[in-house]
């Protein structure tokens, strides 16, 4: 099994910056890729961003590329989602998840989830 928490959310201004963190525990984090997803209220959770198990592969939805970098340091245990220049339908919980699935973007394993709320 596979733990994962999130930090690092917050309310934010159109425009603002926040750096997601996910920390890892209960597996060797060095052999998952990993990954982010959002879900705003009344939505499916959507892909954001994903990062190989190495780190030297990324992957991003469309609608953040340019603006989100996703990261991780694998001794530390950790993912990071860098997100600049948010807008107000950034907003939504996003969700840390391990072992995706590159080709489909989907993964089993989720954290609980921050809030990122981004006010116009």
């Amino acid at each position: 099994q596979v733990q994962l928490v999130e930090s690092g959310g917050g309310l934010v201004q159109t425009g603002g910056s926040l750096r997601l963190s996910c920390a890892a525990s209960g597996r060797t984090f060095s052999s998952s890729a990993m990954g982010w997803f959002r879900q705003a209220p009344g939505k499916e959770r959507d892909f954001v961003a994903a990062i190989s198990r190495s780190g030297g592969s990324t992957y991003y939805a469309e609608f953040v590329k340019g603006r989100f970098t996703i990261s991780r340091d694998n001794a530390k245990n950790t993912v990071y989602l860098q997100m600049n220049s948010l807008k107000p339908e950034d907003t939504a919980v996003y969700y840390c998840a391990a072992d995706v699935r590159i080709a489909t973007m989907t993964s089993d394993y989720w954290g609980q989830g921050t809030q990122v709320t981004v006010s116009s």
